[in-house]
């Protein structure tokens, strides 16, 4: 696992964990922040590829917030909170899906690319 993915999990985790604090702080409150924040979220996944790259993780946020949405809707602000902040992490996790398979087939092409040159070095030398 990359460093870069391995702090991407960590944010995501950190994040749940300062939101599952929050929601016992206010469990009366509306839990319209939340709902806002794993809807940002998610949106910031589908700016990331998550669509095309991470389909079931994005799929299972988008389900949780319109879930969170009806929650909210309902006023049953605990589990409003509840399913935003599972949106949240998957979202994140879907986000950090596709980041990390655009790296890979960025680190692929590169590969391609220095073989290639490689060849053509052998080439040369062999002349």
């Amino acid at each position: 696992m990359t460093k870069q993915i391995k702090n991407q999990l960590t944010k995501v985790f950190c994040a749940a964990v300062v939101l599952s604090l929050a929601a016992c702080a206010s469990e009366k409150a509306p839990a319209t922040a939340d709902v806002a924040v794993s809807k940002n979220a998610v949106e910031n996944a589908v700016s990331a590829g998550a669509a095309d790259l991470a389909p079931a993780e994005i799929n299972a946020a988008r389900e949780k917030m319109m879930r969170a949405n009806a929650a909210l809707a309902a006023k049953d602000y605990t589990l409003a909170r509840e399913l935003a902040t599972q949106a949240q992490a998957d979202a994140k996790l879907a986000q950090s899906k596709a980041n990390s398979a655009k790296a890979t087939a960025a680190a692929n092409a590169l590969d391609a690319d220095l073989r290639v040159l490689r060849n053509e070095v052998d080439r040369a030398n062999t002349r």
